[in-house]
């Protein structure tokens, strides 16, 4: 049956009769072999099942002062329940990201969802500490293929001039989860309990895994894919590395993308883990209800910039190409990403900082809410295309190159997490940011570098990366 494609500013569907390259021809037949409603169908369910990781994060925040109450601990020891989960998500990702490029994306969702559900009820049922963070390395687990394997199925799908926007509407409605879930916790803990939470995300696991399993088409490129007993050697179980993706950060472009990356990611976190002892502290606000709703203007942020972030780096790749007269630079995309790395990713932890420290009442209260709106756009315009450039680079292992790009994206921001709250305590909330400000510009520098000489950095180190005719 014929299926219709995207329309493309670069590559209209009619231009397939005159392409010769059989490359190219079988890379244009596999983007058209879902119809557009069926890849915004397939768009859905993919980013419903990637706003259950930032739900079971988000959620987990506004409650850590009550659980370290109710546990008998500390808000610093049940803090380190986040660090330890984005070690775990990160260590996922990768496992989750090398087998659905054998065994298919649709596959992997249905093995990690009922992980995480397993891991929910156990944390909702934890009575001490260390079951605590036994059941969130469980959920952290089936969480991680959320992510790195959705967005290697946008990767399956779009072509290069439609990726952008694809991975932007991708990532902002999965980024709904942060925009919701502070609110959602802080509620549930503090009108009912920290549990209920929990098992609230056992059930949205639940209507994540049975659409998945109704609905949601493989994906992976049928050449690539092994099938479950189809043969007598697919009938043997395959081991695979999944620390083998992580070569992939000896590519220059990859491993500067994902530290700008970090850089710019820390500034949400060093505003979003603390918020309870800095903002909450600050303008005596105990309700946890309350302490959530302050997430939800840095949500809305990431769920604006997203899809915007996304279009615009679409449009900067056709522009770029068309001042070059048709010769594409992968980097180009890579341009959309400077107003949030520049300026409002920095600039809003800076300005959160001062604010929360030396502007006291509602006049403060009202800042921050601007500036964790300011963040939520800026840190998603840096994200979004950056994720679309590692699928333009490496499109044939998109999923691991961003898994291994998230990987040590959470390693890092789970060993610098830790530190938060001690060094607020020590220095206080405004040194901190301007910490964490000063080292996201850092990050936006590589972004520029990377802009520059990212062919003579491709060229360094060569890691088998993607060209037009498969792309």
């Amino acid at each position: 049956m014929h299926q219709h494609t995207e329309e493309s500013p670069l590559i209209e569907s009619e231009a397939l009769t005159t392409i010769t390259d059989p490359e190219v021809l079988k890379h244009e037949l596999l983007y058209q072999r879902f119809t557009p409603a069926q890849k915004r169908v397939i768009v859905a369910l993919i980013s419903w099942a990637a706003v259950i990781p930032f739900l079971a994060s988000g959620s987990f925040v506004p409650s850590i002062p009550e659980i370290a109450r109710e546990l008998g601990s500390s808000g610093v020891v049940i803090s380190l329940a986040v660090s330890l989960s984005l070690i775990t998500a990160s260590v996922g990702s990768l496992l989750w990201a090398t087998y659905s490029g054998s065994y298919g994306r649709r596959t992997i969702f249905l093995l990690s969802l009922p992980c995480l559900c397993i891991g929910s009820a156990g944390v909702a049922m934890s009575q001490t500490v260390s079951s605590l963070m036994f059941w969130r390395v469980v959920q952290a687990l089936g969480a991680a293929s959320g992510i790195s394997v959705g967005a290697g199925a946008i990767g399956d799908i779009y072509r290069l001039e439609e990726r952008g926007a694809a991975m932007g509407i991708f990532f902002g409605a999965s980024l709904f989860g942060p925009a919701i879930a502070p609110l959602l916790g802080g509620y549930a803990t503090h009108y009912f309990s920290w549990r209920l939470a929990q098992w609230a995300l056992f059930v949205m696991g639940l209507f994540a895994f049975f659409p998945v399993w109704f609905w949601l088409p493989e994906t992976l490129d049928p050449e690539k894919r092994r099938y479950w007993g189809a043969t007598e050697e697919h009938k043997k179980p395959i081991l695979l590395n999944p620390f083998e993706s992580v070569t992939l950060l000896r590519s220059p472009n990859i491993l500067a993308i994902t530290l700008a990356s970090s850089a710019i990611l820390l500034t949400d976190f060093v505003l979003m883990i603390p918020l309870a002892y800095t903002i909450g502290k600050a303008y005596n606000i105990t309700n946890e209800a309350i302490i959530g709703a302050f997430f939800l203007p840095l949500g809305f942020g990431n769920i604006i910039g997203a899809p915007l972030a996304g279009r615009l780096s679409d449009r900067v790749v056709i522009a770029w190409r068309k001042r070059r007269g048709g010769v594409w630079s992968p980097e180009d995309r890579l341009r959309a990403t400077l107003w949030g790395a520049v300026f409002l990713a920095p600039m809003s932890i800076l300005l959160s900082g001062l604010t929360t420290q030396f502007v006291p009442g509602q006049l403060g209260i009202a800042l921050n809410l601007v500036w964790l709106f300011m963040n939520g756009i800026g840190v998603d315009i840096v994200l979004s295309p950056s994720s679309a450039y590692y699928v333009d680079i490496l499109h044939s292992q998109s999923a691991q190159t961003i898994a291994a790009s998230g990987a040590l994206r959470a390693a890092t921001i789970a060993c610098v997490t830790a530190f938060i709250l001690p060094m607020i305590n020590t220095i206080g909330v405004a040194a901190t940011d301007a910490i964490f400000a000063g080292v996201a510009w850092l990050g936006s520098g590589l972004i520029l570098l990377t802009i520059k000489y990212g062919d003579r950095m491709r060229a360094w180190v060569d890691v088998g990366y993607s060209t037009i005719r498969d792309n």
